[in-house]
């Protein structure tokens, strides 16, 4: 605020309202003048005379009225502005010049411009150069007019934007082919295209007191828990900071537990994925500037469901998903279960394995836990160095690194070539999973575990599942238990879950996210999920 004062300040000549005797503050005008030169001059101020603010001034047909537009290069749409700001304005044809002599004689010249004359989307009204400011750098167009102390702000945001493509986080076999863009407008409209009811609600906000990132809440009416939404909406208003630049920002305020690994907010680039959960009574939040889109709230068994898992046939996505539970087993465990039985409990090896096991290890210096942990933290700089490097070499670099690294350190002697079977068996294992962020998990919690297999052997891995099921079993996500449906347990969510029946036998919605299982007027009332789960 002391920043617009100044320019302020500066164009009235340093003014101040004190009386003899008085120390209060000066009180500096804020709104707009009738001086149209001096409206531009301040627009230009505030943004430091950039180059990229275009102020475009001309006179309205052959007459003494002059007008100026001002918009940011890049972010609005020249067509627009053309045709339905300038042209109407400028052409010089009979309508134009009819159209200054009324304006000259009008009350209301602005009222008179929106209602008649501009064409555009969307016209608005200010008096404050703080709105006017703020309307520009967001991609409308501002209508300054001579001797008027309003201005018209017009919908003529435009500029590039990526096209709809498909995603490349979360590819599938079968299913649409299209992925969130960064433009906010583009994801809400792709979302209503799937799902055409009127109770799919909207609401928007402005967050970061610099990027005023705009932030859609969307959800089904009726359907979503209201309990939910409610505390969704508080969490957003007590975020305070300068900018939004994605909405990991986002998720990071608004999630329920910041210590810990497991991600309780789940994030998708698919329009289908996220359909799907406002079907079911989820919360969608949608993000300006991002093609990640958050979904409220989460459960364990949603990170081990993809959205393909619904256009295959039901005993073939029963059978991917009993895969992915494998894998997650493999993936948090393999590592600590070799070096504990290699290590404290060799009885449990069958003879001729641990021979060979043994023949092996016969050169390695290192103990087990040692040499899991070089090749675990070394397959880790691969990955994120596949990652970091550009996609022509990133490839080359995981594929070519890995066997040679691996093949090399066997003949070197530094480690077992069961252990590259091994940590190889677990990183593919940790790439099953459809969220990323769940996999993430799995390799923060794969070294932990290694640590207990190395010192306690099997007891020390047990101990460790028991704390991570504690663990998962005390977490919630805006009211809803994590575990669910295994924690509290409920039957008829267990269609959908370990595995997936057909679905003429999935009518209902997951019990715990929504009781609002069948067709329902709006303002009908249920209980919130969060008296329920207590």
């Amino acid at each position: 605020m002391n920043f617009f004062r100044k320019i302020f300040s500066e164009h009235l000549g340093g003014q101040s309202t004190q009386a003899s005797g008085q120390t209060d503050k000066p009180q500096v005008r804020m709104t707009v003048s009738n001086n149209l030169s001096q409206n531009v001059s301040i627009m230009k101020e505030m943004v430091g005379n950039s180059p990229d603010l275009v102020i475009k001034e001309f006179l309205i047909a052959d007459s003494s009225i002059r007008m100026a537009v001002v918009y940011t290069e890049g972010m609005v749409d020249k067509k627009i502005i053309d045709e339905h700001i300038l042209e109407p304005l400028m052409s010089g044809t009979r309508r134009s010049a009819e159209l200054a002599v009324e304006l000259l004689g009008h009350p209301d010249p602005i009222g008179m411009l929106k209602e008649t004359v501009l064409t555009v989307e969307s016209v608005s009204e200010a008096a404050d150069y703080e709105t006017l400011l703020l309307a520009v750098l967001s991609g409308d167009s501002v209508i300054f007019m001579e001797n008027t102390s309003r201005a018209i702000i017009a919908s003529t945001g435009g500029g590039e934007y990526r096209g709809v493509e498909e995603p490349s986080a979360q590819s599938l076999i079968r299913g649409p082919r299209e992925g969130f863009t960064e433009s906010l407008k583009t994801n809400i409209a792709m979302i209503r295209r799937k799902i055409k009811d009127y109770r799919l609600w909207t609401e928007s906000r402005e967050i970061g007191s610099v990027t005023r990132t705009r932030v859609t809440v969307m959800y089904l009416k009726g359907v979503a828990d209201d309990s939910v939404v409610a505390e969704l909406r508080r969490r957003l208003d007590r975020i305070d900071i300068n900018g939004i630049l994605e909405s990991g920002y986002i998720e990071e305020y608004i999630q329920d537990e910041t210590w810990t690994p497991f991600p309780t907010i789940t994030n998708s680039e698919r329009p289908d994925s996220i359909a799907s959960g406002l079907l079911e009574g989820r919360v969608a939040i949608l993000v300006d500037g991002t093609p990640f889109v958050l979904m409220v709230p989460a459960l364990f068994v949603q990170y081990f469901q993809s959205a393909e898992d619904y256009y295959h046939r039901w005993d073939i996505s029963t059978l991917i998903r009993m895969i992915r539970y494998l894998c997650f087993f493999i993936a948090l465990s393999g590592p600590s279960l070799y070096v504990a039985i290699t290590t404290f409990h060799q009885e449990m090896i069958p003879t001729n394995l641990l021979i060979s096991l043994v023949s092996q290890r016969e050169g390695v210096p290192f103990p087990a836990f040692i040499e899991a942990l070089m090749m675990e933290v070394t397959f880790e700089i691969l990955r994120e160095a596949g990652i970091r490097m550009p996609r022509a070499v990133g490839s080359a670099i995981s594929i070519v690194g890995t066997l040679v690294i691996g093949q090399a350190a066997v003949e070197a002697g530094i480690v077992s070539a069961a252990m590259v079977i091994v940590v190889s068996i677990t990183a593919m294992s940790s790439f099953v999973f459809p969220a990323y962020n769940m996999s993430i998990s799995i390799r923060i919690l794969r070294f932990p575990l290694m640590v207990l297999g190395g010192t306690f052997g099997l007891f020390g891995i047990i101990v460790g599942f028991i704390i991570i099921v504690l663990h998962l079993c005390t977490l919630k996500s805006f009211g809803v238990p994590y575990m669910s449906s295994f924690a509290p347990f409920h039957l008829s969510d267990q269609k959908d879950t370990l595995f997936r029946l057909p679905r003429w036998m999935m009518g209902a919605r997951p019990y715990v996210i929504s009781r609002n299982q069948n067709e329902m007027p709006i303002n009908q009332e249920e209980p919130s999920i969060r008296e329920e789960v207590s």
